[in-house]
C-alpha cells in the first residue's frame, strides 16, 4: 500500500481552531486541518511553514509537536504529524481551500471530517479546555 507522509498545522486563536474544507480531489468538501507533504531537506516545522504560506498567506508560529495520527485510506496510508500553531497576524486567504472556520471546542463536530482528521478531536476538545 502507498505510504503518505504529512503535516498537519492546528492553528489556535483563543477559544477556536482553525479549519478548512477541500475544495479539490476525491476528499472535495470534506474537512481538514491545513498542511501537506514534507519536501526532501526540509524539517516538519519548515514543511508547515511553507504550506500555510502557500495555502493560506499566512505565517505561523509551531508552538509544540501534537500528537501522529496513523490512518488507513482505502488507497494509501497516511501518517500525519500534527502541531499546535498560531498565526504571526490575523490576516489568511484561501488559496486551496474552498471554506473555512474557525471553530471553538462544542463546535468540532459541526463539519464533515476527513477520517484521519477526524481522530484528533478527543484532545483538540481537551486541548481547548484545559483538561491535558
Amino acid at each position: 500500500m502507498k505510504r503518505i507522509e504529512v503535516v498537519a498545522a492546528i492553528i489556535r486563536r483563543g477559544d477556536r481552531l482553525f479549519a478548512t474544507q477541500r475544495g479539490y480531489g476525491e476528499w472535495k468538501d470534506w474537512w481538514e486541518w491545513p498542511g501537506g507533504k514534507v519536501e526532501p531537506g526540509e524539517s516538519p516545522e519548515q514543511a508547515l511553514q511553507r504550506e500555510i504560506q502557500e495555502e493560506l498567506d499566512a505565517q505561523i508560529t509551531v508552538d509544540k509537536f501534537l500528537t501522529t495520527i496513523q490512518w488507513d485510506y482505502p488507497t494509501f496510508h497516511l501518517t500525519m504529524h500534527c502541531y499546535m500553531c498560531s498565526l504571526t497576524a490575523d490576516a489568511l486567504h484561501l488559496n486551496e481551500h474552498e471554506a473555512a472556520r474557525w471553530l471553538a471546542a462544542e463546535d468540532l463536530g459541526s463539519v464533515k471530517w476527513l477520517p484521519a482528521d477526524e481522530q484528533l478531536l478527543p484532545l483538540l476538545e481537551r486541548e481547548l479546555l484545559g483538561a491535558d
